[in-house]
């Protein structure tokens, strides 16, 4: 199911797939805020500004249209942005069965080798937004790599940098908001 609404909420059973993006309800429903509001009252407040810079004469000296036509283009790439988001989104819990298997919408703890342990949650980048927890994105190349891995187990994946990366999964439970 895609692009789950308020008291509809998915089953999550596919949530270590690593195209699907996690939401709390509280993420989605505020993405879908900012998403009604880009397209409705900014979209008109924008125009009526790109309209009455236009009205003051030379478009190309006129600095006011430059920068309300760049704020435009900017915020209908964010309308296009949250449009896929939330399409694409899987709201809810992941289900108790997935606990212990690192993919989307669960907090792990990791190893990296040296003792040293880092927790944080497999998600999206919007959920950083309401968590003061670390967010990695499950398409990120660790995020990919931890994806179906459980407890004990030791996943390698390249860095963007190009280094190789080793860390072992110590725990993976749901993440409760």
């Amino acid at each position: 199911m895609q692009g789950a609404a308020a008291g509809n909420l998915p089953d999550m059973t596919e949530s270590t797939d690593t195209k699907v993006t996690w939401l709390t309800q509280e993420a989605y429903d505020r993405l879908k805020a900012e998403l009604d509001y880009l397209s409705g009252p900014a979209r008109i407040e924008i125009s009526q500004r790109i309209g009455a810079a236009r009205a003051e004469g030379d478009l190309k000296e006129n600095g006011g249209y430059h920068a309300a036509k760049d704020e435009q283009g900017k915020m209908e790439g964010r309308i296009r942005q949250l449009t896929q988001l939330l399409r694409d989104a899987k709201v809810g819990q992941p289900p108790a069965a997935d606990a212990g298997v690192a993919g989307p919408g669960m907090v792990v703890t990791v190893d990296y080798g040296d003792g040293d342990e880092e927790t944080f949650l497999i998600g999206s980048r919007e959920e950083a937004a309401v968590t003061d927890m670390t967010v990695y994105s499950a398409q990120s190349p660790m995020g990919r790599a931890l994806t179906g891995a459980r407890p004990g187990d030791t996943v390698t994946y390249t860095a963007p940098n190009g280094r190789e990366i080793s860390l072992q999964l110590k725990d993976a439970k749901p993440y409760a908001g």
